[in-house]
């Protein structure tokens, strides 16, 4: 398997955030919070700049309510408390509102212009449920899924780079950015539909 860039820069990122995290809950900032604001900011920024083609200054706006993301879970971590099963389950939950909020509103203008692209953007859509549902799927068997080429955090890395440089107007960095998460989604469905056969045989 592939190593995932979340994995690898999980430990740094860490290291950053978990300082800020502890400063918060200080404040008394809870991560439910932090979870609620930043899917807010997430799904209006994404409804209000992409679908009005201003994708430079839009996927700055996002990446910086995206981010929110990390804050939310190193709170949880390190408060008294520790992660809880609504914390986590309103994190999940929170997390495919998102992705679909970013990936509806950058299809959005495409659309309205009868970009043929849309297509693959709607393949991203499918294979963007498809994936964490197959984990929990597969969970509830007691199978362990999180394998794959593209999980979450690479998925939002690709679609807000390709976002960022086509507001920049290089030439087919959307396309680029969508074909690859046609693709990369794909293989992630597939990978983990196998884990779960393997795993079931082997009960």
């Amino acid at each position: 398997m592939v190593p995932m860039i979340s994995s690898a820069l999980k430990p740094a990122v860490t290291r950053l955030i978990n300082p800020v995290a502890r400063v918060a809950i200080r404040m008394g900032i809870t991560p439910d919070a932090v979870t609620i604001t930043g899917a807010f900011g997430v799904v209006i920024s994404s409804a209000y700049f992409f679908s009005r083609e201003s994708f430079f200054i839009g996927s700055i706006v996002v990446t910086l309510f995206v981010l929110s993301d990390l804050f939310d879970g190193a709170m949880a971590r390190i408060s008294d408390q520790g992660p809880s099963q609504w914390g986590g389950f309103l994190d999940s939950t929170v997390d495919r509102i998102t992705d679909f909020a970013i990936t509806i509103a950058i299809l959005v203008p495409l659309i309205r212009h009868d970009d043929k692209l849309s297509y693959l953007g709607l393949i991203t859509l499918v294979t963007g449920l498809l994936i964490p549902y197959i984990r929990a799927k597969s969970e509830s068997f007691g199978i362990a899924c999180s394998i794959g080429i593209a999980e979450r955090t690479e998925r939002l890395i690709i679609i807000l780079v390709a976002a960022f440089l086509h507001g920049l107007h290089v030439h087919f960095a959307l396309a680029i950015g969508f074909w690859l998460l046609a693709i990369l989604g794909t293989v992630t469905v597939v990978q983990r539909m196998r884990t779960v056969y393997v795993g079931l045989k082997k009960k």
